[in-house]
């Protein structure tokens, strides 16, 4: 399986929520809360790939680098983490057997509870 844990990512979420940058939302607003594409693209234009990949989960090496398909398991609004999204991608990391995905969104979840 290709993608894997991307580690940066979730010290960059873990950075958000001890800051208290965390939108308490339900599962199902991900899909209207989610940045659009273009959203997507201003940010990687102002910010960078690099910085773009820290606001996703998953990262797929065999994917081309600096490509959107090597990102994948959404967190968050390029602000604040959403709870929303956390939910969502630790299902779908779950349903396709992302194990190490899985487990560190739960873990957050458990962060984000936690306040």
């Amino acid at each position: 399986m290709a993608t894997k844990l991307n580690r940066k990512a979730l010290e960059h979420a873990r950075s958000l929520v001890k800051k208290g940058k965390v939108e308490r939302d339900v599962r199902d607003d991900w899909s209207e809360h989610a940045p659009s594409t273009d959203d997507e693209n201003s940010f990687i234009d102002k910010h960078g790939f690099d910085e773009f990949s820290k606001w996703h989960l998953g990262i797929d090496k065999e994917k081309s680098e600096g490509t959107k398909g090597s990102v994948s398991f959404p967190f968050g609004d390029f602000k604040k983490v959403h709870r929303c999204a956390i939910v969502s991608l630790e299902s779908r990391a779950a349903q396709y057997s992302h194990d190490d995905i899985s487990k560190a969104a739960k873990d957050l979840l458990e962060e984000i509870d936690a306040d």
